[in-house]
């Protein structure tokens, strides 16, 4: 077990390095630059190179690309070249309300997903398995950006109750207001953008849990369950939803970097709070140590979380050891 941990640990550094100096030169290659936006439209050519020359964008990229590693090695993302502001203080002034929004989206999802795939699978081709890919159909094929703007149209204006944009109300919060009401107001807010989410995602997952529960359920072992008597309840909530279960703990793993990344596009829709509002506007003003951050957090929780996942493997399925 220690020997495959070593060798994990060697291959996620190895793959977050090539990461980052992919991500480096491709964002460097890009066309625009944050000094087009540091000085003014018409400024002469030496007041654009001594800007640069500040900002050491003057030097080669792999001069820049060891001297940002440095400083990520050290715990530091560097400064905005925008604001001035530390990247890390940035990012962790707005995570909570993109992990607050993602975590409540991903409890409901997997809730809901899970019980409906099996229902589709045990009930193949019944009314409740051709809705439920009717469903998964309809909530794939449907862009997030759109659904967003029905739900505010048809949805949000007819019934003022509920809010477009914002996390709360100005005055309500958890030290003046009571605990009850806080909750209410939060929910105002949060039941649009949690609604498109988890019906764009909630579908997919669902087909897909069925799929697998399909597969589990014509297997020898299962039949064999069966022929020694037992019921229906005990082969497949015991025997072959565990086994069912695996391709979903991998879907788990993935949930580290969408719990940090979310939906940038809906943020920016409902102008909620969080990270999508700080990265789409990095991204406008080519701020590089934002846009870096947000790409060397992202692959190293995907690395983490496909890690994670087949740790989950050996308590899912004991057959599994990394001996």
């Amino acid at each position: 077990m220690l020997r495959y941990l070593r060798r994990r640990l060697l291959q996620m550094l190895i793959i977050l390095v090539g990461i980052s100096l992919v991500s480096f030169s491709i964002m460097h290659i890009a066309p625009g630059s944050p000094v087009d936006l540091l000085v003014e439209r018409n400024a002469p050519q030496s007041e654009k190179d001594r800007i640069a020359h500040i900002y050491g964008l003057d030097k080669p990229i792999y001069v820049q690309y060891f001297k940002w590693l440095g400083l990520v090695i050290r715990g530091d993302f560097g400064r905005s070249f925008i604001s001035g502001e530390p990247v890390l203080k940035m990012i962790l002034d707005r995570l909570p309300y993109t992990l607050y929004l993602n975590l409540v989206v991903a409890i409901v999802i997997y809730l809901l997903a899970i019980p409906i795939g099996v229902i589709s699978a045990l009930k193949q081709y019944s009314w409740v398995d051709h809705a439920v890919t009717l469903f998964a159909f309809i909530g794939q094929a449907m862009p997030t950006f759109w659904l967003a703007m029905l739900l505010i149209y048809f949805v949000a204006i007819p019934v003022p109750w509920l809010r477009t944009s914002g996390l709360a109300t100005y005055g309500v919060n958890v030290h003046t207001t009571p605990f009850l009401e806080v909750v209410i107001d939060r929910l105002r807010y949060l039941i649009l953008p949690a609604s498109v989410m988890i019906f764009t995602s909630i579908a997919g997952l669902a087909r897909y849990m069925r799929s697998s529960m399909l597969e589990v359920i014509r297997q020898d072992y299962v039949r064999t369950a069966r022929a020694k008597g037992m019921s229906e309840h005990t082969v497949n909530f015991k025997h072959a939803l565990r086994n069912a279960l695996l391709p979903i703990v991998t879907l788990l793993g993935f949930e580290l970097p969408i719990l940090f990344s979310g939906s940038f596009i809906l943020e920016v829709i409902f102008s909620w709070p969080g990270l999508g509002l700080v990265a789409m506007r990095a991204i406008g003003q080519r701020d590089y140590m934002v846009i870096m951050a947000f790409n060397t957090i992202g692959a190293t929780l995907t690395v983490i979380g496909t890690f994670l996942a087949d740790l989950l493997y050996v308590a899912v399925d004991p057959r599994i050891r990394y001996d």
